[in-house]
């Protein structure tokens, strides 16, 4: 043999500097019928390809404007790598783009995901990849694509992180909010599933102080691992609230409450010189938010600018059309509460009545 048929001591391969391409492509194998079933009309259900396609004539629009979003899952990601649970952190994912979507009266058409860890676990990102499909199905949208990054030495072997891209559309005519919001408009709001996806590095913090693990039972819900209480995924409010915009024309408005809570996020779709108020009193937060609020010594104040407090999407619209939208919201699986009324206020700001039942 000559020399230069000798093989280098010094060869490497991508492998041995961390990244496994076989990894990869047995990932993209494995969740292919996550992704056909999630298929649309206007979408093609195939992956693998440089870019995903989506035929907005085959999906039934007129005179489309497009609606664009994109967000990620946070903090809430370490209690899924530390409790080694990955099903439904994807949900998540869609949940906290989609939401954003529905509030401009979009519906959601097609969804993107990126996922990025240190080294790529076929079975967990499968899991997790699942996930995402599974929050797609909810919303009605086509997952038509994404990347997995395997960076070593940027996370440590277990940890990853999640993004997600989502694009909907809305009729030109039918974008929220509607210019005809006023004082005296009803707020309708649709009950969350528990924390979502906002204010975890909070309850990380508060877990840590109270001394407890995450497969301990959870002192909220003794029926289930703090991990799993603290996991339930994000409510995803696209379809019930599409039959709301479609049945009565008489959605002017909504708000998603994510970090910020109440009191950021409903005056984002507000008009100048008018306001909000709440009736405290009329919410029914789940016990996790009073064991977060009792065991942080975290005030009211506080809880409503960083948690949804039980309320995670906030519907406005008249006085005279509240029950129908009301009764329609309901006849789609939503559990809807009459928290208050909008105001003249100069000042744009949510003004609260009574207190949280904690």
């Amino acid at each position: 043999m000559s020399s230069s048929d000798t093989p280098s001591n010094n060869g490497l391969s991508y492998a041995q500097a961390g990244v496994d391409i076989d990894a990869g492509n047995a990932l993209v194998e494995a969740i292919k019928p996550a992704v056909k079933s999630t298929a649309r009309a206007g979408s093609n259900p195939d992956i693998g390809g440089f870019g995903g396609l989506f035929d907005m004539k085959a999906a039934g629009f007129r005179d489309p404007v497009l609606v664009a979003a994109n967000d990620g899952v946070g903090t809430k990601l370490k209690i899924a790598i530390e409790a080694g649970i990955h099903d439904t952190v994807g949900i998540d994912l869609v949940a906290m783009c989609v939401n954003d979507l529905i509030v401009q009266g979009a519906e959601p058409l097609f969804f993107l995901d990126y996922l990025a860890t240190g080294k790529l676990d076929v079975a967990e990102a499968t899991k997790v990849v699942e996930g995402i499909a599974e929050g797609c199905r909810q919303a009605g949208a086509a997952l038509i694509g994404g990347e997995t990054a395997e960076m070593p030495g940027m996370y440590s072997n277990k940890d990853y992180d999640l993004a997600g891209f989502s694009v909907g559309a809305v009729e030109r005519d039918g974008i929220l909010p509607s210019n005809d919001i006023a004082e005296g408009d009803i707020l309708l709001g649709l009950s969350s599933s528990g924390v979502h996806s906002n204010g975890f590095s909070l309850v990380r913090k508060i877990t840590e102080l109270a001394g407890i693990s995450w497969n301990d039972p959870a002192p909220f819900n003794e029926n289930m691992s703090v991990a799993k209480a603290f996991l339930e995924p994000t409510r995803i409010y696209v379809k019930p609230l599409l039959a709301a915009i479609r049945e009565t024309s008489s959605v002017k408005a909504m708000a998603h409450i994510t970090g910020g809570g109440f009191t950021e996020n409903i005056p984002r779709v507000l008009p100048e010189g008018i306001g909000a108020r709440l009736d405290l009193s009329q919410i029914s937060p789940p016990a996790v938010f009073g064991w977060l609020s009792k065991t942080g010594g975290v005030a009211q104040s506080e809880m409503l600018r960083t948690f949804n407090c039980g309320i995670g999407m906030v519907v406005v619209t008249s006085p005279e059309k509240a029950d129908e939208v009301e009764a329609i919201l309901e006849a789609n699986g939503e559990r809807v509460v009459r928290m208050g009324e909008l105001i003249k206020d100069d000042k744009n700001e949510v003004t609260y009545e009574g207190t949280l039942a904690w």
